[in-house]
């Protein structure tokens, strides 16, 4: 399928499932799963935002790069600041 209709196939979907989920290993493009039962979720998993918007997005708050985790003073944050949420989004739309 060509990229030019895909994407227009895609586009009610949120765009963090462009990456891989980082809880439940869903591929890019697939849904978030429970991983007790396989229930398929209608969100994306918060863990799968926060690595989206990683790969997507600088961040204005401890200025980095995409693919550079968050910092504060130094030390490495597991979660991304709530600025760079808001870059992705702005990105995405």
């Amino acid at each position: 399928m060509p990229d030019s209709l895909r994407h227009f196939l895609r586009a009610g979907q949120h765009p963090a499932r462009a990456v891989d989920c980082p809880h439940c290993g869903a591929a890019a493009h697939r849904p978030c799963r429970v991983l007790a039962n396989g229930r398929v979720l209608p969100d994306v998993h918060p863990a799968r935002r926060s690595a989206w918007a990683r790969a997507t997005a600088c961040c204005p708050e401890c200025q980095v790069e995409p693919q550079i985790a968050c910092h504060d003073e130094g030390r490495a944050r597991t979660t991304v600041h709530h600025r760079r949420y808001q870059e992705a989004e702005e990105a995405a739309a």
